[in-house]
């Protein structure tokens, strides 16, 4: 007889173990010839060798499963211990599975394109209007990359114009200051991760805030960089972040060219990046129409009724139709 150790870290535990300790219980009754402890994220197990071994791989199998998926079933589970592939949806197009198995596909021909750019180049410029899900894709892509170690690390950055950058009188640390401005990239990502996962990964850095301010001198590599709102960079803001890129990295810019909250004085460095970089190899550009918005139709009206209010106000101040 001998212990076995096997550590679960592809998943969380919770998953793993499923509510009220259902998963675990299926798999301690269909290897009755062994003793089974499981506590957090570590599972030991008695038996004989050959049986403990069989055990670890099919607990690994199972975990893969479930990192997979970010769910667990039992039917997956009888399944991966006989041996028999398990039960799969249809994967086709899906990007990741969210939380509880949701799976997170493109929705648009857009979106589409802006997966098929991110696989074929290292920097991608996603543009468009509020709703077309630009940053969500890409938040995606990125928690894609972390699950499959095509990358160590997600850096996530967005301007904080309101504040002018100058964060410090803010009360609390540098993420307190920040996060504010950060939330739309956290909403997405706790969609998509375990809530343990993704503290964890906060916690150990894989997951990076970096706010603009204080990314010069960085050289960023293994990481997928997402610059969100990159509409209200300044010039020397966006050529700073842009070549921060380091050895297999990948970035990803989003913007919406007609929100720009930078005082009229200043050039938007998200419009200058595009200018200068127009058919530099190595980078994709998605422009995002009012018909790729994925959220509440409402949204839709909004910006068509904001568009033809800033036409008439257009023509109002100047006398000529745009």
């Amino acid at each position: 007889m001998i212990e076995r150790i096997i550590i679960i870290d592809q998943v969380d535990p919770q998953t793993f173990y499923g509510v009220n300790n259902t998963n675990i219980n299926l798999i301690r009754n269909l290897f009755p010839k062994l003793r089974m402890a499981a506590r957090g994220n570590v599972i030991k197990v008695i038996g004989e060798e050959s049986e403990t071994a069989e055990f670890e791989r099919k607990i690994h199998a199972i975990e893969e499963h479930a990192s997979k998926y970010n769910k667990l079933t039992e039917n997956a589970i009888i399944d991966i211990v006989r041996g028999e592939a398990p039960r799969e949806v249809n994967t086709e197009g899906v990007i990741i599975y969210g939380q509880n198995g949701k799976p997170i596909a493109p929705r648009n021909a857009n979106q589409a394109r802006m997966v098929k750019s991110f696989a074929e180049n290292d920097l991608t410029f996603a543009l468009g209007p509020a709703g077309t899900g630009k940053t969500y894709i890409a938040i995606a892509l990125a928690v894609k990359a972390l699950k499959n170690k095509q990358c160590r690390r997600i850096i996530l950055s967005r301007p904080a114009v309101e504040a002018g950058e100058k964060l410090g009188f803010l009360p609390g640390d540098m993420k307190d200051k920040i996060d504010p401005y950060l939330q739309p990239l956290y909403d997405a990502l706790e969609d998509m991760l375990p809530q343990q996962k993704l503290k964890e990964y906060m916690e150990a850095e894989t997951i990076q805030i970096a706010p603009l301010a204080f990314m010069r001198g960085r050289t960023l590599n293994d990481a997928i960089i997402i610059l969100d709102e990159a509409q209200n960079t300044t010039r020397h803001q966006m050529k700073m972040f842009l070549t921060r890129l380091g050895m297999n990295g990948k970035m990803i810019v989003t913007g919406d060219t007609t929100q720009i909250d930078l005082p009229r004085t200043v050039l938007s460095g998200l419009l200058q990046a595009l200018r200068i970089l127009r058919g530099v190899k190595g980078i994709g550009k998605i422009e995002y129409e009012k018909k790729d918005i994925v959220r509440h139709p409402l949204v839709q009206r909004i910006v068509d009724a904001y568009e033809k209010r800033e036409k008439e106000e257009t023509v109002e101040e100047t006398g000529k139709e745009i």
